[in-house]
């Protein structure tokens, strides 16, 4: 098979290399998937440059990268209902603590990560959901449903963010948003954002206040918390939630404890690779339908061949996107 792959860490083009690889073989509990298309996110970079402490260590000779992807059930291992054979599915979970992701011809992984992909949506569509779709979900909704609440979603033009505005308007909520520009912030208002402030000529914590008549927020979904949390500790409301999936300006923040405490705030953090079963299930659930009944809009900056990978790699790096970065096999 034909696949992206690196043996050790470094800039994508130094380190990835576009050539042939063996075919893996389904093996007990395990779908075989030819790949249609694979999904380049942050974090896939992240490891691929060195850059995740705790979790870059390379560990295996050869890694083919990539979390998330889209394609059809080849062959199933024992154990596997044959019938999945010939299934569309979208992947879970590539490349998360093993060696093979979703950046080949072909892959083999447990079948649990190779979920039924209605024919009302598109691989591409499937490939976008692993990471962003599922940590959006994840962010929103283990609190309670959003419904009649007012939640902030930092980082309003990222991937996750754009699905999780979508998610919280179609609930119920209202939306507010930070952003850097006028660009994305129409961005995050064709994703449903009821409010956007740019954080870089406001003040967030009073703009926040006064675009909601002193009232403040329930719920956050943040994705710079260092950054970010004593802003969002000035004005969540008592018995509010601020949930981050990431702090990588600010890697070990000061936390705001007492302002957090006599609001009796819950403060989580998300890691989508290791969401509990119960969660996942309620996430595969929603995007299903949702897919199903195309009830969300899936955001694609751009669409690379596989010998393109590295290009699509540097891609994600400058961070001048607008949505997820694929590639098609």
């Amino acid at each position: 098979m034909k696949a992206a792959f690196y043996e050790r860490p470094g800039p994508a083009r130094d380190v990835l290399t576009i050539g042939d690889l063996p075919d893996p073989v389904a093996g007990p509990g395990e779908v075989l998937v030819r790949v249609a298309v694979s999904s380049v996110h942050p974090s896939d970079v992240k490891l691929r440059a060195g850059g995740r402490p705790g979790v870059d260590g390379i560990g295996y000779p050869r890694i083919v990268p990539h979390s998330d992807g889209a394609g059809t059930i080849e062959a199933v291992g024992d154990g596997v209902d044959p019938v999945r054979v010939g299934q569309r599915v979208w992947l879970w979970n590539g490349q998360w603590q093993r060696a093979q992701g979703t950046c080949a011809e072909l892959i083999a992984l447990p079948e649990a990560q190779a979920v039924p992909l209605p024919d009302a949506a598109s691989f591409a569509e499937g490939a976008c959901l692993g990471i962003p779709a599922m940590t959006a979900h994840a962010c929103l909704f283990p609190e309670g449903s959003p419904n009649g609440k007012t939640v902030m979603v930092t980082g309003g033009a990222g991937a996750v963010s754009f699905y999780a505005i979508q998610m919280a308007k179609a609930a119920g909520a209202r939306v507010l948003t930070t952003v850097s520009n006028a660009e994305k912030a129409d961005h995050a208002r064709s994703a449903g954002a009821d409010h956007t402030i740019d954080y870089r000529h406001e003040d967030v914590a009073e703009a926040i206040m006064a675009a909601t008549d002193g009232y403040g927020i329930d719920h956050a979904v943040d994705l710079e918390f260092g950054s970010n949390i004593d802003a969002l500790a000035q004005v969540i409301r008592p018995n509010g939630a601020i949930v981050a999936y990431g702090s990588a300006a600010v890697r070990e923040p000061a936390l705001p404890f007492y302002t957090l405490m006599f609001k009796r705030v819950t403060v989580r953090t998300e890691l989508v690779y290791l969401l509990p079963d119960a969660p996942r299930a309620q996430g595969i659930a929603y995007l299903t339908d949702a897919l199903a009944r195309k009830t969300l809009d899936h955001a694609v900056a751009a669409e690379f061949p596989l010998d393109d990978a590295i290009a699509a790699h540097e891609l994600v790096e400058t961070g001048n996107r607008r949505g997820c970065v694929l590639i098609t096999l």
